[in-house]
């Protein structure tokens, strides 16, 4: 396994008043755990507001976990130094969703994706230069489009600049959070595939946040669903659009449209709106939405586990 999380918890402080004064805490994450295998792609979905992205940005410690472990090859890095961080940093990158605010709109394109290699002292000004045109040409872009400035590319080119830059130190892991959401649905396909094509190539393994079941089910070869900081369903891809185990996944899938007019599938309403993280649900925070709750459902938690080989599900009823 090139990454295992085990326990991860991130909590934010819930202030208030002109003073700041802490009230509460918001349960972002909530004590989740998943490995994720050389060259394989982890889906993680679930409503905005669940947790993904800063599931994500825990991992590479763009926001520190409040509690977890986090190995990447073998390393557990949630308590690494800052100096043995930056080393490791070479190897665990991340695409942001929005192309045009992850980028600095003062520096031209080549800057961007040389700026990591300056920054790890790689090579020289002529040497970076190479690197740069070589990685640009891996994504599609032409080296002449290096001069270039953000706002003079379209959307998916800007993608593929966040891409580059990503790709540009030679990385084994990328979190990609939600990287085609803002992109047109002409253009999404094009960076799915280039993001497909680099896994072939580099035996890259990604952690691919969306809440788009479609690109997912193309993408992924694993699942993880979220709600509410917690993942209550995990398998494999296969499985889990076959046979989805949780009320809250078969929500989820039953939602998704179907091309073919004559397929009717039958709906599964949720009921309510997403509780808050700070007042959660006793029991399974699910329960307030749940068609099929039962009284068990209120007051005990249930735990994540295997009910079928490699299926996982947090649900009393399953």
């Amino acid at each position: 396994m090139i990454l295992d999380v085990t326990d991860l918890r991130k909590t934010f402080p819930a202030r208030t008043g002109l003073l700041g004064n802490v009230i509460d805490r918001v349960h972002a994450v909530d004590g989740i755990s998943f490995s994720i295998a050389e060259g394989r792609t982890l889906g993680l979905v679930g409503e905005s507001g669940c947790g993904k992205s800063t599931v994500g940005r825990a991992i590479l410690r763009l926001i520190e976990p409040s509690s977890g472990s986090i190995r990447f090859q073998g390393t557990d890095i949630a308590q690494l130094p800052a100096n043995e961080l930056r080393a490791l940093r070479r190897r665990m990158q991340i695409v942001f969703q929005d192309p045009y605010s992850s980028l600095n709109p003062r520096q031209r394109a080549g800057d961007i994706v040389a700026e990591p290699l300056m920054v790890h002292g790689i090579g020289k000004a002529s040497e970076r230069r190479e690197m740069v045109e070589s990685i640009f040409a891996k994504v599609g872009l032409q080296p002449r489009q290096m001069s270039l400035y953000p706002h003079q590319f379209s959307g998916g080119q800007r993608q593929r600049i966040s891409i580059a830059r990503a790709l540009s130190l030679g990385p084994r892991f990328i979190v990609a959070d939600e990287p085609v959401s803002a992109l047109d649905v002409s253009v999404q396909a094009q960076v799915i595939n280039l993001l497909m094509d680099l896994q072939a190539q580099d035996g890259l393994s990604y952690l691919f946040i969306s809440h788009n079941l479609a690109v997912v089910e193309h993408v992924s070869h694993d699942v993880a669903v979220m709600y509410l900081g917690r993942i209550v369903e995990h398998t494999d891809k296969a499985s889990i659009f076959a046979q989805p185990l949780h009320p809250y996944t078969q929500a989820l899938m039953a939602a998704v449209p179907v091309a073919d007019p004559s397929v009717r599938r039958g709906k599964k309403h949720v009921m309510g709106d997403v509780p808050s993280p700070i007042n959660r649900p006793s029991g399974c925070h699910f329960h307030p939405r749940c068609p099929m709750v039962q009284a068990r459902c209120r007051s005990e938690e249930p735990m994540l586990r295997e009910v079928q080989p490699g299926h996982r599900v947090a649900c009393h009823l399953v």
